[in-house]
């Protein structure tokens, strides 16, 4: 069974909420509630995959009630 592969790169927290039309200071928040997407801790540092960001965001995804 091979493991799933990884990125070529992963965003930093200012590419992620750039990505996601937020301020970082709203992703911050976001992190600190565990509501973002998934994220790798490099020392102090958070890093996102942007396939798990990709992903969040079709999970988060509303359409109008066609009614």
């Amino acid at each position: 069974m091979s493991s799933p592969s990884l990125p070529d790169r992963l965003w930093t927290l200012e590419e992620t909420a750039t990505f996601l039309s937020i301020p970082v200071s709203t992703l911050y928040k976001l992190n600190h509630k565990r509501t973002v997407p998934a994220f790798f801790r490099v020392g102090r540092r958070c890093r996102y995959d942007p396939r798990d960001v990709a992903a969040w965001l079709r999970r988060h995804t509303f359409l109008p009630d066609m009614a």
